[in-house]
């Protein structure tokens, strides 16, 4: 999405009360504007408390609490992560809050996880009557929530069948086992022949097989040896993808936006081509909707952005509220049909627990609120970081409430620009060297927002002047 369009396409901004909570009573201090119970009509006060906490200053240096609590974790805990040097203790709405009481802005909103923000009180209540009710019973047994929420997420979808999951990772495995039992059952396939088509600059997850097709050397190296049975065209190219199709290939597998790459949106006429690819070759067209989906980009899914509907589905992440792991991949029966008894299984996937909170999820969803908001903001955003570019940014491209911002490399990393909005109280996460990411939760506060830019904005200006 350019900065022209969403400039130009602006909408009112929905009201907030139905979506956003606020710190507790004597809770904790700035920086930050609002905190995220304020709506529009709080806006003159926020302007106060941002000036309030622009005049206090970034905080310098972690707090003895923080580096006893870090150098806890990192005694024990595999050092796969390299996270910026803050412990959360609590979160509420777009804010969290460390062990020293300090808040700070997530615009990070755990990779998506979180579109609807930390302790939504609809998603809490979900949780806690489950919770006083059975929270697993394994899937040999039936439970009373599982069949409610796969009929609303399949009806949320435009769907008729779901694989329940935890993970996206879990989903991503799921939906390439489905693909080759569809192509040997269905398409006719030679046995063991199958192929699937991926994209280069993909992120699917870091299971074996999924690495497999990575070409992400950190995600990659030293874990071979390599599933088989996957090709890489570069994405946004239909001609290469219809060149690598052949008898054998059983489904495309793409991400309508590519998050980890850097929020990186292909050409408008991208999707609906592999859309016709799909159709005229017999292939499923499989959609990775992990990071993209349940409202991010302004739509329930990034698909909608360009009208097309894929064959399968993969959701997690916000899925499961940011309470518990709920992922899927949901389709038709003539395709998640392949599968029988024994199959294909997972302990904890469909448990009761995850069913309600997903549920939840799916009825927030269902009202076009949320998605409404992300476009909305996503207006905001985009136009603003847009504003920027030539005054240490590079280029700004995602949709919705989802932004890559590219930084001068010459002017500093993408780690470097981070730290330094941690020390101004805004969390981000950098990717790909002097890439940002930017996709706060769908209920931060537009007042919050600007004053987010803003701090980015006297991040490249000190950058600059140095």
């Amino acid at each position: 999405m350019s900065v022209r369009e969403t400039a130009a396409t602006r909408e009112a901004l929905p009201g907030t009360a139905a979506t956003s909570q606020g710190p507790a009573q004597g809770g904790p201090t700035a920086p930050g504007p609002s905190d995220a119970s304020a709506g529009p009509s709080d806006a003159v006060a926020a302007v106060g408390a941002v000036r309030a906490a622009e005049e206090a200053g970034p905080a310098v240096g972690i707090s003895e609490a923080s580096e006893e609590a870090i150098a806890a974790e990192e005694a024990v805990v595999a050092h796969n992560y390299h996270p910026l040097p803050i412990v959360v203790a609590s979160a509420e709405g777009a804010w969290v809050t460390d062990v020293t009481g300090r808040r700070y802005l997530d615009c990070l909103a755990a990779y998506s996880a979180v579109n609807f923000g930390h302790s939504h009180p609809v998603l809490l209540d979900a949780a806690r009557t489950q919770l006083n009710r059975v929270t697993l019973t394994s899937r040999a047994f039936h439970n009373d929530q599982l069949g409610p929420f796969a009929h609303a997420l399949a009806e949320l979808c435009g769907k008729n069948m779901v694989l329940p999951m935890n993970t996206g990772a879990e989903a991503v495995e799921s939906a390439i086992k489905v693909a080759r039992a569809w192509g040997y059952r269905v398409k006719g396939v030679a046995r063991d022949q199958a192929n699937i088509i991926v994209m280069a600059g993909n992120f699917h997850g870091r299971t074996t097989t999924i690495i497999s097709f990575s070409d992400d050397d950190d995600a990659r190296a030293d874990f071979g040896p390599y599933t088989p049975g996957f090709r890489t065209v570069p994405y946004g190219d239909t001609d290469a993808l219809a060149a690598a199709i052949d008898e054998n290939t059983v489904a495309v597998l793409v991400e309508p936006i590519q998050g980890e790459s850097g929020v990186r949106v292909p050409p408008a006429g991208y999707l609906p081509a592999v859309r016709a690819i799909c159709t005229a070759q017999k292939v499923l067209f499989i959609a990775d909707e992990i990071q993209s989906g349940l409202g991010r980009t302004g739509t329930t899914f990034a698909c909608d952005l360009v009208g097309v509907v894929p064959d399968l589905y993969l959701l997690g992440k916000a899925l499961g509220g940011g309470i518990v792991p709920v992922s899927a991949v949901v389709g038709n029966d003539d395709i998640l049909g392949v599968l029988q008894p024994g199959q294909h299984g997972s302990t904890f996937g469909g448990n009761p627990l995850a069913s309600a909170v997903g549920h939840a999820v799916v009825r927030m969803l269902a009202s076009g609120e949320y998605q409404r908001r992300a476009r909305v903001l996503g207006g905001r955003l985009h136009e603003k970081l847009g504003a920027l570019v030539g005054h240490g940014v590079v280029d700004v491209h995602g949709a919705g409430l989802w932004a890559g911002v590219d930084i001068d490399p010459a002017l500093a990393t993408g780690r470097e620009v981070c730290e330094r909005l941690m020390e101004r109280g805004v969390l981000a996460k950098d990717t790909h060297g002097s890439t940002i990411r930017f996709a706060p939760p769908i209920v931060i506060d537009e007042a919050d927002l600007d004053w987010m830019i803003g701090q980015f904005g006297e991040v490249l200006e000190e950058l600059r002047s140095v």
